[in-house]
């Protein structure tokens, strides 16, 4: 029994002993096993900065998300032997981030510095990192303010602004904005991002960027009201938001209480606004009913969210206010994630050959060593792809690459996604994927393709880039001055608004006419101007008032090249031109038949008839002396006759051409060539007469001392000193008709002038009253008449003009003219510019060489007829003429024969025809005899 108890004794005992042993040597090949493999996982830390500011909510949030990517991280990936290590410092001020990169790069050899979170910190932080050849990361910064040659240690893990106005670009353009109003915060990364826009709109081809606000960003409440004030009396109703989420949150709920969140409004907000809004109030997001908004698009992560608000409380319980989740916190989440994979893909590394040498440029804290590490760093970084939280990660040129937006419709206490923009496939209602690009054949701009979008004052109808809105009452601005008041008249005004209510004149009712003819009904009150502050207001500066001042002017505002610059005109409603005025200086007195020629050659006239006279008489003597052939009726004058027709022979046969008053040819010889003479004398004679009746004698000429007198206040006074180069001090300015009328009376010795410059318009309305006593002369200079101004670029213009072309095509025009300018008054009826061509009274020195041709002639007559001699040589060259130039031919000639009243003969009616052989020269002598024949004589060929 002992000894059985004894052998279950030793049994048990060497059964507990083996396993004592056998569970000690398990443990100690664990715990060598467990030794092994702690000293294989030994990890190197890669210091990296982080700059933050304790005060700012947003780095609070993205500050736990960086938190939670390290953490998530490694926990996904425990083997990784090469480990990020944070080193935060904070800044609250840009001197303060200066130090603290300082720091984080000379104590805690950091390789890398995330920040700055605001781009006022760029610019010294990526040089120094340049420097020193250490990355510096910002997933804040969307636009750089170096150019990337310059700043290439210098990483965006955000979407760049760039990409962003591409996106309104084609929203703009998809909904027919053609002129935006843009609102952004004064400071250089808002100029930067305006400079983006109008390029982003001048690459599709649309509109442009209309008055640029800039808004400091501690503006107040007075100066955001008055800003709003001013864009409300534009043209315009669409805004574009681009500042921080702060001052935009004020702006909105200051535009709630000006009424320009109503009906007709346009409002869109860049996503410096939009990643902001779950931050924002209920106030706020009541005032912000129908806004249109942009963002980067991300994956709805409901997981990731409420697990980052439980950590967010933990974290940050003592540190105030922490803002909500938004695309800043993740793409925080995908930089760590993004420095974590790079550094891996290095390696662990030996902590000596972190640094290659000393820069040459230190600080007082002692030199900057430069890293060899970092330019390894920003290459893998560079090149780092995976799925992160934002979506895509890859880097492009040293920014992540572009990806989509979102756009969105503020409704009620929430957004409601409408579509998305991507850089590929352009707006889509629904969202394209990169690998679902091919998709996307075309590039589209259509806002068809979005959802229905409410927009302020819960209208579903788009606004316009213009709108004549229903709260809006367009300033319509007139001139009051003294004269010309047919063309714009004021009297009821009051001056503490400067206010007419009734204006009357030409272009008012112009206007009146107009305003049928437009799509649009409008609303409009009429505001005077005259600067009394001014001694000498002018058009231009009532111009000038647009749009301060007016939204438009109507009134006889003269359309001129050197205007359009600062403002639009409409078209023409008058006729164009400007003119020189002169007076009418025709004479009438009774001997105005004398006129026509200079009293030289009166004198040469009738000394010419007398001589005529004489030469005549003594050529007609010897034929008076000859016998008169019986049955010959005598042509020559009797004797008692001769004297008194002696000077009156070539005026009597000017009057009686049919009587025969010579019979001598050398007689007819001297008669034809004064009635050539006569003839010319007469028709230059009637010619000159007429002009002088019926032709203004103008002989206005400029001299030393002329003046001329010019529209006051108008652009002409400028126009006569730059185009035509008339001294300022021959100038004279008036403002009526009657000013003008007494001024030329008086003319330019007793104070007033001798000419009118001025537009036609004005001319055919002096000229209309005062009736003859004023022409026009010389040419007339180009203007585009009169019309109505617009602020540059106003969609009014076109629509103005068209109602123009509809008033001035149709009867109601003339109507209107002959209200204004009295009956009879039409601009269809042109303005003849009578120009002088100084005519005066003909001189003899004119017509001296006609004189010497007759004067020639006559003698010549005279002489051959006197002389024997020479009377002897003309015979003798006739009959040379006759014997060897002139042909004989045969003449036939029909004579009837006269029977006597008795004759037997039977053949009465028969008819005798005698041919005679003679010489052409002879044929009026044979033609005598035929006569004679006849007549019972005896002919010269019987003899």
């Amino acid at each position: 029994m002992t000894n059985a108890m004894t052998n279950i004794i030793k049994a048990a005992a060497s059964f507990f002993l083996s396993h004592i042993l056998f569970l000690f040597f398990f443990f100690h090949l664990h715990c060598q096993s467990a030794q092994n493999n702690s000293e294989q996982i030994i990890p190197s830390y890669i210091n990296i900065g982080i700059i933050e500011d304790p005060n700012s909510p947003l780095d609070a949030m993205t500050s736990s998300c960086m938190e939670m990517a390290i953490s998530d991280f490694y926990s996904a990936h425990p083997n990784y032997t090469t480990r990020l290590r944070t080193r935060t410092r904070r800044a609250e001020s840009l001197l303060d981030a200066d130090f603290a990169v300082l720091e984080l790069l000379k104590q805690e050899q950091v390789h890398g510095v995330i920040g700055p979170q605001h781009s006022t910190e760029e610019k010294f932080i990526t040089e120094l990192g340049q420097k020193v050849h250490v990355p510096i990361i910002s997933f804040t910064a969307r636009i750089s303010a170096l150019p990337d040659i310059e700043n290439h240690y210098f990483v965006r893990t955000a979407i760049d602004d760039a990409v962003q106005t591409r996106a309104l670009a084609a929203i703009c353009k998809g909904f027919q904005w053609a002129k935006v109003v843009i609102l952004y915060e004064e400071t250089d990364y808002g100029s930067r991002f305006i400079s983006h826009l109008k390029r982003a709109l001048q690459d599709v081809e649309i509109g442009q960027v209309l008055h640029p606000v800039a808004v400091p960003g501690s503006a107040k409440k007075s100066h955001l009201l008055k800003e709003l004030s001013m864009l409300n009396k534009t043209q315009t109703g669409v805004f574009l938001v681009h500042m921080n989420p702060s001052l935009g949150f004020r702006l909105f709920t200051l535009a709630k209480m000006s009424g320009m969140m109503s009906k007709g409004y346009a409002w869109i907000i860049t996503d410096s606004i939009s990643n902001f809004l779950n931050s924002m109030d209920s106030v706020t997001r009541d005032s912000m009913e129908g806004v249109v908004g942009i963002r980067p698009y991300v994956l709805h992560l409901k997981k990731f969210q409420e697990r980052w608000t439980r950590n967010s409380m933990v974290q940050n319980k003592n540190r105030g206010q922490v803002m909500d989740l938004n695309a800043y916190g993740l793409w925080a989440y995908d930089t760590i994630t993004a420095l974590a994979f790079a550094v891996e893909k290095i390696g662990p590394v030996n902590s000596s050959l972190l640094y290659t040498k000393l820069a040459k440029n230190g600080t007082k804290h002692g030199p900057l060593r430069i890293s060899s590490f970092g330019p390894r760093l920003l290459r893998e970084l560079s090149t780092t792809k995976f799925r992160g939280l934002s979506g895509h990660f890859e880097l492009v040129d040293g920014k992540l690459k572009a990806s989509a937006f979102e756009i969105f419709n503020v409704i009620g206490t929430g957004e409601r996604r409408v579509g998305f923009w991507t850089p590929d496939g352009g707006i889509r209602r629904q969202f394209i994927s990169s690998s679902d690009h091919d998709k996307a054949k075309t590039y589209s701009t259509s806002t068809a393709e979005l959802k229905n979008i409410v927009w302020p004052g819960d209208s579903t109808t788009q606004p316009k880039s213009w709108s004549i809105l229903p709260t809006r009452i367009l300033r319509i601005g007139v001139p009051c001055k003294p004269g010309f008041k047919e063309f714009v008249n004021v009297t009821d005004i009051d001056p503490a608004t400067n206010r007419t209510y009734n204006p009357t004149g030409f272009a008012i009712d112009i206007f009146n006419a107009m305003l049928k003819y437009l799509p649009f009904e409008i609303k409009y009150h009429f505001y005077y101007y005259n600067d009394t502050s001014k001694s000498e207001w002018t058009y231009d500066d009532m111009l000038h008032g647009i749009p301060r001042d007016f939204d438009m002017v109507v009134g006889d505002t003269t359309i001129w090249a050197p205007r359009a610059s600062y403002v639009d005109f409409s078209l023409p409603y008058s006729e164009s031109g400007v003119v020189l005025l002169v007076k009418n200086k025709k004479v009438f007195d009774m001997w105005i038949f004398t006129k026509p020629l200079r009293w030289d050659l009166w004198l040469a006239i009738g000394l010419s008839c007398i001589f005529m006279g004489i030469v005549i008489w003594i050529l007609e003597r010897p034929a008076a002396n000859n016998p008169i052939t019986p049955g010959e009726e005598s042509v020559v004058m009797p004797e008692t006759e001769q004297p008194g027709m002696t000077y009156l022979a070539p005026i009597t046969v000017l009057a009686f051409p049919e009587r025969n008053m010579v019979t001598n040819k050398w007689s007819l010889l001297v008669l034809v060539c004064w009635l050539f003479m006569a003839f010319i004398l007469m028709q230059s004679f009637t010619a000159n007469l007429s002009a002088i009746l019926t032709v203004d004698q103008l002989k206005f000429a400029f001299s030393e001392d002329f003046f001329l007198g010019y529209h006051e206040a108008s652009f002409m006074k400028k126009f006569l000193i730059e185009t035509l180069n008339i001294k300022e001090s021959r100038l004279r300015g008036y403002s009526s008709v009657e000013g003008f009328h007494d001024a030329m009376c008086r003319g330019s010795k007793n104070g007033g002038i001798d000419a009118i410059f001025d537009e036609i318009p004005y001319m055919k309305l002096l000229m209309n009253r005062y009736d003859s006593q004023y022409k026009t002369v010389g040419p007339t200079y180009r203007t585009d008449g009169l019309g109505f101004a617009f602020p540059l670029n106003s969609p009014l213009t076109a629509y103005f003009s068209r109602a123009i072309l509809n008033v001035t095509q149709s009867s109601e025009m003339t109507t209107i003219e002959q209200k204004n300018f009295g009956p009879g008054y039409s601009s269809q009826d042109p303005l003849s510019s009578t120009i002088s061509q100084g005519t005066s009274s003909l001189n003899f020195k004119q017509f001296s060489g006609l004189f010497i041709i007759v004067a020639s002639v006559t003698i010549f007559a005279l002489i051959c007829s006197q002389m024997p001699t020479l009377s002897k040589l003309t015979n003798i060259t006739k009959q040379l003429v006759n014997k060897y130039c002139c042909r004989t031919t045969t003449a036939g000639i029909n004579v009837e024969r006269k029977m006597a009243p008795n004759s037997d003969q039977d053949d009465a009616d028969a008819t005798c025809i005698e041919v005679v052989e003679i010489p052409w020269s002879n044929e009026a002598d044979v033609v005598q005899d035929v006569e004679r024949e006849i007549k019972g004589g005896t002919s010269s060929t019987d003899k």
